[in-house]
């Protein structure tokens, strides 16, 4: 676990870990980057009542989303490891038994994860769950490079699966799904169809303090690192799936009135992967439309919003 300002939510994400019924041993690991708020006071005392079950790592100084996670995620000894930030929860108390059950039942597998629910703080929409229904049971690498399917509060895997991080993953801003491809190297992807957690999406965290365009552009950067991390192996996947990223930064640039940064992105999207299967040939049309024609474009949006 890592955590950084999270005082009105941490003591409900140690708790959904405490209350866990299982068969073995384990281990909380958290790592506290310096908060601000009460944070820190928080963790101290719940490791002062479990002083066998919480284990600490609290930062001399802010070291930033990657790094707290990466030192984290080094401080653990278990055989598996379960990934929680502190203002989510596990909402089942087996949930920690039934993937440690998958993972011995299935050493083909790297990875084990199942459902959440988004969970809004700050507005009224309603609950769903952040897995789709048709969500295969076993994926692979291969799944996992075309998008990230696995909530973080989800995940289980394999310890030491790669002996160190590569260096590029310290210039990231996102640590999930990058750890979920280097770990999909070495086994398979399973799934547990049931919720067993929830995902706060509050207007403090991390992504939500995030521009639609700076997470696009996190992604194509994360793509380029990987594409190269793995000697363009998955080079036709990759091009196919930044083409994609490509068309969604150039709507949202459009989005937000900068037609010349959309049209930049449009013509590298098309350049990237001119046959996309991912970009519905409708969707392209009408983005062209709308920023080469946008008065072609305007009256046939309003033909058929009248028709």
């Amino acid at each position: 676990m890592i955590t950084y300002n999270h005082k009105r939510y941490l003591a409900q994400a140690i708790d959904s870990i405490l209350m866990q019924t299982v068969n073995f041993d384990y281990e909380v690991v958290i790592g506290e980057d310096c908060s601000t708020d009460s944070t820190r006071e928080v963790a101290i005392g719940f490791q002062r009542r479990f002083p066998d079950r919480i284990h600490l790592e609290l930062r001399e100084r802010n070291l930033g989303v990657i790094t707290n996670f990466v030192k984290t995620l080094q401080a653990c000894q278990g055989q598996y490891i379960a990934l929680l930030e502190g203002d989510d929860y596990w909402v089942s108390d087996h949930k920690l038994q039934k993937q440690v059950d998958f993972l011995d039942d299935y050493p083909e597998c790297a990875i084990c994860f199942h459902n959440a629910t988004n969970v809004y703080e700050d507005s009224n929409q309603e609950p769903h769950n952040c897995v789709p229904a048709d969500q295969k049971e076993i994926s692979t690498l291969k799944d996992l490079l075309v998008s990230n399917f696995i909530p973080t509060c989800s995940v289980m895997f394999r310890r030491s699966l790669f002996s160190e991080f590569p260096d590029w993953y310290h210039l990231l801003e996102m640590g999930d799904w990058p750890l979920h491809m280097l770990n999909a190297q070495h086994g398979k992807i399973g799934y547990i169809n049931e919720v067993m957690a929830a995902h706060r999406v509050h207007s403090r965290g991390i992504w939500s303090k995030t521009s639609t365009i700076q997470h696009l552009q996190q992604i194509i950067r994360m793509y380029e690192y990987i594409n190269g991390h793995w000697g363009h192996r998955y080079e036709r996947i990759i091009r196919t799936s930044v083409s994609r990223h490509r068309f969604l930064l150039a709507v949202a640039y459009a989005n937000g009135g900068d037609i010349a940064s959309a049209r930049t992105n449009l013509i590298r999207s098309i350049r990237e992967c001119p046959l996309n299967g991912q970009i519905g040939f409708a969707d392209l049309s009408a983005m062209v439309l709308r920023l080469y024609a946008p008065g072609l474009h305007k009256a046939l949006r309003n033909f058929w919003l009248s028709a």
